[in-house]
């Protein structure tokens, strides 16, 4: 895939529910997923299937979002990638990361995950957890989970959104949507960096083994996926930098 084939999307909201029905064909796969996933883990013991959600249907209108989401399991995520992508997209939240003196923060992932050496923004494929009332599928809530259990910061670690809300990005890349919420530190690059690699030493079996700063395209790394290295050249050419997240220190 080259930067040709991704789109990233700026965002007037998203509103996804869940389709009461589940992913038929991953049902009537079963038994070829299950093979497929048991020659994954021999290569990766690590591995893990639970319960998750993918995207079976969207619309873009007016800058929304709109979607239905199927539910499946992680196995048959891992066979729907190496099989073509039939049907489904891979629909995650990321949480765009950033220090209040604008850099860019991102982990890489560690040996054990089935991403190992990749560097992302803390993401992960929705789940049951994210169905709320009325069965909608919360992907902010995912998205501070995630952050939350891969780097250890919460809500108390990030300054208040500005007036309209934080940026929200869809990157579009074949069967994958990124959505791509930013969030602002109370702390500077260096000092995140810091506190995220002590958050890290400090987890038992932590998903990153590293973490890395974005200023501009020269810290752009070969291990960040091209929709992740999209992304960042398209805030940086909105001149999203230290102006944008000054003006989110001032409570809404």
């Amino acid at each position: 895939m080259t930067g040709d084939d991704i789109r990233v999307l700026a965002l007037k909201g998203m509103e996804f529910r869940v389709d009461p029905e589940p992913w038929s064909l991953a049902d009537a796969r079963r038994e070829e997923i299950e093979v497929h996933f048991e020659r994954l883990k021999q290569a990766n013991p690590a591995l893990w299937s639970g319960p998750i959600l993918m995207l079976s249907e969207r619309r873009l209108d007016g800058g929304v979002l709109t979607g239905r989401y199927k539910r499946t399991d992680f196995a048959s995520l891992l066979w729907w990638r190496d099989h073509g992508y039939p049907e489904m997209c891979n629909a995650f939240g990321m949480g765009a990361l950033r220090a209040c003196d604008g850099a860019f923060v991102l982990g890489r992932m560690a040996p054990w995950t089935a991403n190992a050496g990749r560097i992302y923004f803390a993401a992960g494929t929705p789940d049951l957890g994210d169905i709320v009332e009325g069965g909608r599928v919360d992907i902010d809530g995912s998205v501070l989970r995630e952050i939350e259990e891969e780097i250890g910061l919460t809500a108390a670690d990030f300054l208040p959104p500005p007036t309209g809300g934080r940026a929200l990005h869809a990157v579009f890349a074949g069967p994958r949507i990124a959505l791509m919420r930013e969030i602002v530190a109370r702390l500077p690059g260096e000092e995140l960096v810091a506190r995220l690699r002590e958050n890290l030493a400090g987890q038992q079996r932590a998903e990153l083994d590293a973490i890395f700063l974005a200023r501009s395209p020269a810290d752009l790394d070969p291990a960040m996926p091209d929709f992740i290295r999209a992304y960042l050249h398209a805030r940086w050419q909105d001149g999203a930098g230290f102006a944008d997240v000054d003006n989110a220190a001032s409570p809404a």
